[in-house]
């Protein structure tokens, strides 16, 4: 028999932290992250980290793993995420796999697409090109190309544009069509519990993504990212620093934008990052949905994973 793992996905600001505490409160569970941000040292207040003192208490596997500088993958994510999950098993506890990047989700329970590895001069000369023409007019290139990969990135979002012409460029192939192959069939010998956390009112979750940019921003997110700059060789194009919030708080801190906008592009970024989370939990196979705005939605997750694990 299998061992049981569980998910639990979902946007931005939805409540996955708060909820997954509470699980770990009452079942054997161990925290995995599954985010793309949290995996770096020093970038704590912009990814809303959980603090030193409650990773003490609930420790989180594939946290502070390596520097601002470095680069992570989906691939290594699937590699980490199944030596850790190993490795809980292994101790008699149950995985408990939490965040909102739905690529590595669906990567370690699906397999990667059969997509190419990055071409560092392909990629420098799209940087090179985007610098003198803008993201915008590369956005409108990869309209002309991949329409369907266009559709589903905003202009603002360089690094997927960047990935996405750099896939056509290798290939001669839209990266949307190729996503569709996936690759070697996953080994992933675990009964899994996909919970999908969805909002049912926008209007509310982009209330909370507001709250929220508005706290990290009182918490001191701008002096992080000015101390991350003085103790790092950082620059924008880094994956690190294209993450939603800190290419703000760059632009910030160049005089690119003021304080002003640098709220109102952050909290409008974040959102666009949270319908891109929920257009992939969408698409997601057996995943069940639970509304997080009801005053007992976190009960009736925890009951749904009571029934899985008695299973």
């Amino acid at each position: 028999m299998f061992p049981n793992a569980i998910f639990l996905l979902g946007p931005t600001a939805s409540g996955k932290t708060a909820l997954a505490l509470q699980i770990a409160d009452r079942f054997p569970v161990e925290i995995i992250s599954v985010d793309s941000a949290l995996v770096y040292r020093g970038m704590d207040i912009g990814t809303a980290k959980p603090d030193a003192a409650m990773l003490a208490r609930y420790p989180h596997h594939l946290v502070n793993l390596i520097e601002p500088t470095e680069t992570y993958s989906a691939a290594r994510f699937c590699s980490d995420a199944r030596a850790a999950m190993d490795d809980i098993c292994a101790r008699g506890n149950v995985p408990l796999l939490v965040g909102g990047t739905m690529l590595y989700a669906k990567a370690l329970l699906k397999g990667l697409s059969d997509l190419p590895e990055a071409d560092p001069v392909v990629r420098a000369a799209l940087a090179e090109r985007a610098a003198n023409v803008g993201w915008a007019e590369m956005h409108r290139e990869l309209a002309r190309v991949d329409p369907e990969s266009a559709q589903r990135l905003p202009p603002a979002d360089a690094q997927r544009i960047q990935r996405a012409l750099e896939v056509f460029q290798i290939t001669g192939m839209p990266m949307s069509s190729l996503q569709q192959r996936v690759g070697k069939p996953v080994d992933f010998p675990f009964r899994a519990l996909k919970i999908g956390l969805a909002p049912s009112d926008r209007k509310v979750l982009h209330e909370r993504i507001a709250a929220r940019f508005d706290a990290m921003l009182a918490l001191g997110f701008v002096e992080e990212l000015r101390g991350l700059r003085a103790r790092y060789a950082l620059t924008p194009d880094m994956p690190s620093m294209r993450a939603v919030g800190y290419r703000q708080a760059w632009q910030f801190l160049d005089g690119a934008i003021d304080e002003k906008s640098l709220r109102e592009t952050g909290v409008i970024a974040t959102r666009q990052l949270a319908k891109r989370q929920m257009t992939w939990l969408r698409s997601m196979a057996d995943v069940d949905k639970f509304d997080c705005l009801p005053s007992d939605w976190q009960e009736r997750i925890i009951d749904r994973c009571a029934e899985f694990l008695a299973r």
